[in-house]
């Protein structure tokens, strides 16, 4: 390909795993780049991998990110993921201080990122989408999202009325402080879809899908492991799907790298949201085509056209290594005195040996990815790849990611974003298996499997309880949103009592049992180490 005219040093609006992959295409390109660090954040290993360094107080800061781009002599902003990725009026400020701005288009932002704006879009384009309105007109159970998230922020599902106010405040709540909109909407929820994307690049031509992912096994809303292209999936279904998502790109105007992503049940499939910016598992996509997205997103930005011949080989899987808890996903803060990777398989990692991880940020180590002949190949070195790695310092998911790539049922493709629902972290194999594969992901409101014992993800709290009653601990580190109980309180089992912040999602604290409010060791705003006593309880009598 052609060498990049307008383009020559390139500034990365982001930190962390993101930052380091769009840093290397760059040097491949003889591009120069730009790292912005905050305050907080100086000893990151994308502060220390750079050819010129920025100190800003936010990452959220676009004012900030603009001037340092002009201070450092750069020609063009990239923002990685996160929030500001999809932020039209962080893409009109790039633009407006003559930066060439490597992303979609302003419009096109802000008609996909608005989910509800995107689903009006998606239905007049004849992209089916799921039935949204008022509880009274969906019924239960339902999903509340946030309009302008993403992440799985915002995002509460609600399976009787009883439960819609507190779920709607606090996914009010969560979406205004990630998002800085607080706009929530309710749609119908599928209880076991699988979830398959479409990656796209578009450039002034139009969009060009390159090929299927498949995301279905989820926690908290939030992937962790993916693959391509997804196994078992009907290729006229697929078809279908791949057409949808060039359709609904091609109808808000989208230029860039992006991603559709569907909710599939049975022979239905449903728009889910546009994701506008390169994603987290845009390396399977990479694996699989042999193609640069960051380079693809370069081109477009620099006003080329692309002349693309897609073509897929083989099987591709990452896996996402984060520093939480294996059964709760609860994220998890310390040092890495220890991380080694082995080679056979593709790594990108944020950290490295020595780096701190905290919980003001994605606590992301690594992405594993391999790359086979055929599905059973990949999962193989991935498998071995997981079972080689070493982290010390810190705890990871890393025993629940190799439970996971061994699990039988996992292995034959019966996948959902129930899987985990299904089969509980690090639990014991099934003696049986579906009949075939997916055979269990395609039911709608099909109800939920008896739980088997384990941490709640959302309300995991350790209690350490006496004769006369107990004392709640924090499950993670983190910050007090908010305190809903005061001495002299009588509570029942399961209501919140504290609500704890961790990157920007809130995890509620609740009451082990029934009992009075005896003490309260927290208040708003504090920061809070794992295990710190956040309240104590005496036991009803």
């Amino acid at each position: 390909m052609a060498a990049l005219v307008n383009i020559s040093r390139v500034l990365v609006a982001n930190r962390g795993e993101i930052a380091l992959r769009v840093f290397r295409t760059c040097r491949r390109l003889g591009i120069e780049t730009v790292a912005v660090v905050a305050s907080d954040d100086r000893g990151a290993l994308h502060a220390r991998s750079a050819d010129v360094l920025a100190e800003i107080g936010s990452y959220l800061d676009a004012a900030a990110i603009v001037r340092a781009a002009l201070e450092a002599g750069a020609d063009a902003v990239h923002p990685g993921y996160g929030f500001l990725a999809e932020s039209a009026g962080f893409a009109e400020a790039v633009a407006s201080a003559g930066l060439i701005w490597i992303g979609p288009p302003a419009h096109a932002l802000r008609r996909g990122g608005d989910k509800l704006e995107a689903k009006r879009i998606a239905a007049e384009a004849g992209v089916p989408t799921p039935a949204q309105g008022d509880a009274a007109e969906i019924g239960f159970p339902l999903l509340v999202k946030a309009a302008a998230g993403g992440g799985g922020r915002g995002m509460r599902v609600v399976r009787d009325p009883f439960s819609l106010e507190e779920a709607l405040a606090a996914a009010e709540r969560e979406a205004e402080t990630a998002f800085g909109d607080g706009r929530v909407f309710c749609e119908h929820y599928l209880e076991r879809p699988r979830h398959v994307e479409v990656q796209l690049i578009a450039d002034d031509r139009g969009a060009v899908a390159l090929g299927l992912r498949d995301c279905s096994v989820q926690r908290r809303h939030q992937k962790v492991i993916e693959e391509s292209p997804p196994p078992g999936l009907d290729d006229e279904l697929g078809a279908r799907i791949l057409a949808a998502a060039v359709t609904f790109a091609d109808a808000i105007g989208y230029r860039s790298a992006g991603t559709a992503e569907f909710l599939v049940a049975g022979a239905e499939f449903f728009f889910l949201e546009l994701n506008g910016r390169i994603q987290v598992e845009h390396p399977v996509t990479e694996a699989v085509t042999g193609l640069d997205l960051v380079e693809l997103q370069l081109r477009v930005a620099d006003g080329m056209a692309l002349d693309l011949t897609v073509k897929s080989h083989g099987h591709a899987v990452e896996a996402r290594l984060y520093a939480e808890d294996p059964r709760s996903f609860l994220p998890q803060e310390g040092t890495l005195s220890r991380l080694a990777f082995p080679g056979g398989v593709r790594i990108d990692a944020g950290v490295t040996e020595g780096d701190e991880v905290g919980v003001a940020y994605d606590p992301m180590i690594a992405k594993l990815i391999a790359h086979g002949a055929d599905r059973t190949e990949a999962l193989d070195r991935l498998a071995h790849a997981l079972g080689l790695a070493v982290v010390e310092g810190v705890v990871t998911n890393l025993p629940f990611l190799r439970w996971l790539v061994a699990h039988p049922a996992f292995r034959a493709g019966a996948v959902s974003t129930s899987f985990l629902t299904d089969y509980p972290p690090l639990s014991a194999p099934p003696h049986r298996l579906p009949e075939g594969p997916f055979s269990t992901a395609w039911r709608l409101n099909l109800p939920s499997p008896p739980l088997q014992a384990r941490p709640d993800v959302d309300v995991a709290a350790h209690v350490h309880a006496g004769e006369g009653g107990g004392s709640v601990v924090s499950p993670m580190p983190g910050t007090v949103a908010s305190v809903r109980v005061v001495p002299g309180d009588v509570v029942s089992a399961r209501q919140h009592l504290v609500v704890l912040e961790a990157m920007k999602m809130e995890l509620p604290v609740t009451a082990p049992f029934d009992g009075t409010v005896a003490a309260v060791h927290v208040a708003a705003g504090d920061r809070v180490a794992g295990g710190a006593v956040l309240v104590e309880l005496e036991w009803s009598p």
